[in-house]
């Protein structure tokens, strides 16, 4: 049987009508950068994988190297990354024919990498199916759309719209403000209708030049797979217009963060939502997975906000929640739960900042809901009224988060004691690199008052 037999539809019509003439072999690293290699067709099409060093999971955001190699030392030795044809998808914007393969990662002995952020998710799916659950996400993606920015020292600002003006904040779900930018939007629904992805809409958010793209829901692996794509598929988009897109959580200082919300449900062997009982109520699993969210989020926050930039999204009456209530179509509270028919019931995380990567975040997430299904946490009462007058329950800072998750037991055993002692050493570095650099602020208030 050829591959091309087991790749997805939108890919054969793709190849149908382009010459393949190139295969970008990738994956994921910790900060959801794709890694990998670019390969000729003819000799994709011979091969069975591939291989890189280890170290690339031990790279930080500046291209530093965390010390987490373990014992045997820092010997980079190579991975076997093997194609999971079922992510196949095209590279429209590219100028030849181009292919797009997710691959996995395999040690030499052929188990998987324990460190690598898509062995780690479906880790954790595979804990929900040996309880004859399936669990199901649908992540929301904000992101902004900025004005090109080459100089690290000047203020992002938003990306100039056809009237000839800055785009305008403060106009969430406008119209006009989405035809604003319209080129990129359809840019971004023509790479994504090529690569077989489904939106379920877009719309302008509160902040200048931020927009929403919610996905269908679905298996965990699937979106976080195409979230990932996503992120690339949106900055070819807007780099198309001269323009960048943004995935930072608080690029713009003054308007509103940038959230990856994340819809929960879970399935039985039956197909049937666990969270909705007999009768259409809800039912104590609903609860147990609320309240693993509720006991176990703290500790899981520095792999939702994984940055120091990151926690400025943390602010009280800025659109993001700082707590971990939980309430009933309640935007203010850090767990909502939204209108939906009683099949459909769900549960909405919306502490995630959109700079997370989205393997790990769901990860986590449905790490701190399976803890609470099996340990039958139960939730605090449900708030009422707007939640931004809770006493905030979020760490304040990169360290303080690391702190808490290098104390999560329970949660690192979920998530693989490999990968939090990776994460840990790696962001910890990164935190460092920052303390090393000396801000505006820092120099405008301090230097001739101090």
């Amino acid at each position: 049987m050829s591959w091309t037999d087991k790749i997805p539809a939108a890919a054969t019509a793709y190849l149908e009508a382009n010459r393949l003439d190139e295969v970008e072999c990738v994956i994921a690293d910790l900060p959801g950068i794709a890694r990998g290699k670019a390969v000729p067709a003819g000799k994709w099409e011979k091969q069975t994988h591939f291989h890189l060093p280890n170290s690339i999971f031990f790279q930080t955001i500046t291209g530093d190297w965390g010390e987490a190699s373990g014992p045997d030392g820092f010997l980079e030795p190579d991975m076997i990354l093997k194609p999971d044809l079922s992510t196949a998808t095209a590279a429209p914007w590219a100028a030849d024919g181009t292919l797009q393969v997710i691959h996995d990662a395999y040690d030499q002995k052929g188990k998987p990498v324990a460190f690598s952020p898509r062995n780690v998710l479906r880790r954790v799916v595979d804990l929900y199916k040996a309880e004859g659950w399936t669990p199901v996400v649908a992540p929301e993606m904000e992101f902004y759309l900025v004005g090109r920015n080459i100089d690290p020292a000047k203020a992002i600002e938003p990306m100039m719209g056809r009237t000839g003006r800055p785009a305008a904040g403060r106009q969430a779900y406008s119209m006009t403000a989405v035809d604003d930018y319209g080129p990129v939007i359809d840019d971004i629904y023509e790479y994504a209708e090529i690569q077989g992805f489904e939106i379920d809409g877009i719309a302008q958010e509160g902040g200048a030049g931020q927009l929403e793209i919610n996905l269908r829901h679905g298996d965990p692996i699937k979106l976080a797979d195409e979230v990932f794509y996503f992120k690339r598929l949106i900055r070819e988009a807007a780099l198309k217009h001269d323009c960048f897109a943004t995935f930072m959580a608080k690029p713009i200082e003054g308007e509103p963060g940038s959230a990856m919300h994340v819809h929960h449900s879970v399935i039985d062997a039956k197909g049937r939502n666990i969270f909705t009982g007999p009768g259409g109520g809800e039912t104590d699993a609903f609860f147990h997975f609320i309240g693993g969210l509720q006991e176990h989020m703290p500790s899981a926050i520095a792999v939702i906000a994984p940055y120091v930039n990151s926690y400025r999204r943390y602010v009280p009456d800025s659109a993001a929640p700082v707590n971990l209530e939980w309430g009933r179509d309640n935007r203010t509270t850090g767990i909502r739960i939204p209108i939906s028919d009683p099949g459909a019931r769900r549960i909405e995380n919306r502490l995630p900042g959109m700079d997370c990567n989205p393997y790990l975040c769901i990860a986590a997430s449905l790490a701190c809901g399976y803890l609470g299904l099996k340990n039958e946490i139960r939730p605090d009462k449900r708030w009422v009224g707007e939640a931004y007058e809770s006493e905030s329950e979020i760490a304040g800072s990169l360290s303080d988060a690391l702190d808490l998750f290098d104390e999560a037991t329970e949660l690192r055993a979920v998530l693989g004691e490999d990968f939090a002692r990776v994460y840990s050493i790696v962001k910890r570095l990164e935190y460092k690199e920052f303390l090393q650099v000396i801000s505006p602020w820092e120099r405008e208030h301090l230097l001739l008052n101090v």
